[in-house]
């Protein structure tokens, strides 16, 4: 497995390619980096294309599905057994390609796409190799369909959201996808059944959440489903005539039998499923949660040590908030019973009903208002694409995570969306929604993703790359950075939700490692969130339910907002008067997204620079 360091140049055929030696003179070495460079680059984009040619939705989501590529406009990704094997061989083909390449010969500038590429393509193989069950894609996800997995749960969502309909072809196009959808849908019961043969089965609770979800869009009627919805309302509304006929009848003769027996296929694995929650049950469990670590966090740590470092934060964040709850009139009982009082305290909880929920996504985007002028304070660049802000999809928000993000494509055709989860508002109250609004729109998520789409030097297949540490740590480092630009300093509740929020994902260390190495039960650790950061009962359940299927990723977000904070104190002690938080910004974001021992030699270069030439 990698060493969380072990981002190595490979060595190999470059020289040779180029027709020098490693050891050429001073006066070539710009020129061969350049050369050597322009090789890499050329492997890379190669690498890309062939992955957006093999995955449609991608190309969609990226809006490069046009052109010579518009064809992949009615296909949706291939989720057979049999891609998946070849997605390895894929894998193994692009790892000795790049060991082909000496590092030796690149500039920085060229290693560091190099190290990007492959820490990717490693850790994909690390997991593809050893474990041949669950969901592929990089990121370790046990169960090819649960509550936040499969295509029932991504593909409505994409269809309604990133598949544009402008003229008729879009529309056919979009019939043509809503019949692969059924196609999909079996593809994944076929796996589920292979899994289910490796003795990898969800949990008992995972399987009748996920049985509910399932339902809820099976049973749906067609002309009211999403499915049909999205398709008709906007075909009409171009004046493209009536598609509902059309999508009504592929939805009850192609979709919901697809649905019913994967339905069935999953209760035939009830009377298998146990209660344990977490992954080490499965084949080579413990060594799957490492792996899974390292994918989300890309730093070797082991479950142990997870634990360790969340209890420890944990109990720092804690003792930030007292003398805040204190100077609220809280000041009895643990600091979970304290936030949990203002969670129920009714002047700070939105009504649940259609008005009250339109009511606090109106109030969400007051925020974003006016934390956007406010950008320029801190930042060299502000991206100009749109944000939308939407609730869950009703069909998925009982085991939807309380908020995530969706990116614009490169475009702009469309703008990104922060998606909200309202089937409880007392989940949000008032003064707990600034943070999420910071966390998933501007600074954070939507932020850093749209400029990454923008910054021109940067290659394509690194504006669209995606590691969770860097990307969740940046979006938490989001929150606090909001603090700095002023957002609660008439806010007091506000500044008590922004460190709630980071003692929820300092839990989040703790609970994610407790339920995989050390054997918690669902149970013990939904009681330890609800006691150390006062979430409610309902959070918590999806919250830690979350966890069970997507392990290692909840860790994902503090260990990339500690380094990323622990780097900038380092550089502004190193840097006294020289620091400058703008130029900060650029170094952390100007690349794109990075492992995080990458990101820490590039902010380092960044300080050295500084230092010398200011």
């Amino acid at each position: 497995m990698l060493d969380r360091r072990e981002l190595l140049a490979g060595a190999g055929a470059t020289a040779a390619a180029l027709g020098v030696s490693a050891g050429a003179g001073a006066a070539h070495a710009q020129t061969v980096s350049e050369m050597a460079d322009g090789l890499l680059d050329q492997m890379l984009k190669k690498q890309f294309e062939d992955n957006i040619d093999r995955n449609p939705e991608l190309a969609t989501q990226l809006g490069l599905d046009k052109g010579a590529r518009a064809k992949l406009k009615s296909k949706l990704d291939d989720r057979g057994l049999a891609a998946a094997d070849k997605q390895l061989e894929i894998i193994n083909k692009r790892v000795d390609e790049l060991d082909t390449v000496d590092g030796k010969l690149l500039s920085k500038k060229g290693a560091i796409n190099y190290d990007v590429a492959k820490f990717r393509l490693v850790t994909s193989q690390d997991l593809a190799k050893r474990f041949h069950w669950g969901a592929g894609g990089g990121r370790a996800a046990p169960y090819v369909v649960s509550q936040l997995t499969g295509a029932y749960y991504s593909v409505p969502d994409f269809l309604a959201n990133a598949h544009k309909i402008e003229a008729r072809d879009d529309a056919d196009a979009y019939l043509a996808r809503l019949k692969a959808f059924g196609t999909a849908l079996d593809q994944e019961t076929e796996q589920v059944r292979h899994d289910a043969g490796l003795g990898v089965v969800p949990p008992d609770f995972v399987l009748a959440k996920t049985i509910g979800n399932l339902k809820v869009l099976r049973d749906e009627p067609a002309a009211k489903s999403v499915l049909v919805r999205s398709l008709a309302d906007r075909a009409k509304a171009k004046g493209l005539g009536d598609y509902e006929g059309q999508a009504s009848q592929v939805f009850a003769s192609t979709v919901v039998p697809a649905l019913d027996r994967q339905i069935s296929a999953l209760q035939a694995l009830q009377p298998k499923a146990v209660h344990d929650a977490g992954v080490w049950r499965l084949p080579d469990g413990d060594a799957y949660y490492n792996a899974a670590i390292l994918s989300n966090t890309t730093v070797n740590f082991k479950g142990d040590q997870v634990h360790a470092l969340g209890l420890e934060q944990v109990k720092d964040l804690q003792a930030q908030m007292e003398p805040l709850l204190q100077a609220q009139g809280l000041t009895q009982g643990s600091i979970g019973d304290r936030v949990a009082k203002l969670n129920a305290d009714a002047r700070y909880v939105y009504p649940n009903t259609d008005e009250g929920k339109a009511e606090l996504i109106a109030y969400l985007n007051q925020v974003i208002a006016e934390v956007t002028p406010k950008l320029p304070r801190a930042f060299t660049t502000v991206p100009t694409a749109k944000l939308e802000i939407k609730r869950v999809p009703a069909y998925i928000e009982s085991g939807a995570p309380l908020g995530y993000y969706n990116r614009a494509p490169l475009d702009g055709s469309r703008p990104g969306i922060y998606y909200i989860n309202l089937k409880d508002t007392a989940d949000w109250p008032k003064w707990a929604l600034p943070t999420l609004c910071y966390h998933e729109g501007v600074p954070g998520h939507h932020f850093q993703i749209s400029l990454a789409s923008q910054i021109p030097d940067l290659p394509i297949y690194r504006r669209t790359g995606i590691f969770s540490a860097y990307v969740e740590g940046w979006a938490l480092y989001s929150e606090q950075l909001a603090d700095e630009m002023g957002m609660y300093d008439k806010d007091p509740l506000g500044r008590i939700g922004m460190l709630q929020a980071l003692l929820f994902r300092a839990v989040r260390l703790v609970v994610d490692s407790g339920i995989h190495s050390k054997r918690w039960s669902r149970e013990q650790a939904i009681k330890y969130m609800m006691d150390n950061c006062g979430r409610t009962e309902g959070a918590s359940i999806n919250e830690v339910e979350r966890y069970c299927v997507q392990p290692g990723q909840a860790c994902s977000y503090k260990m990339g907002h500690i380094l990323i904070t622990k780097l900038r104190d380092s550089v502004q002690a190193r840097l006294g008067n020289k620091f400058d938080l703008k130029g900060y910004h650029d170094a952390v974001l100007n690349q794109g997204a990075l492992p995080l021992a990458l990101l820490e030699r590039v902010v380092n270069d960044w300080a050295s620079r500084k230092a010398a030439y200011g």
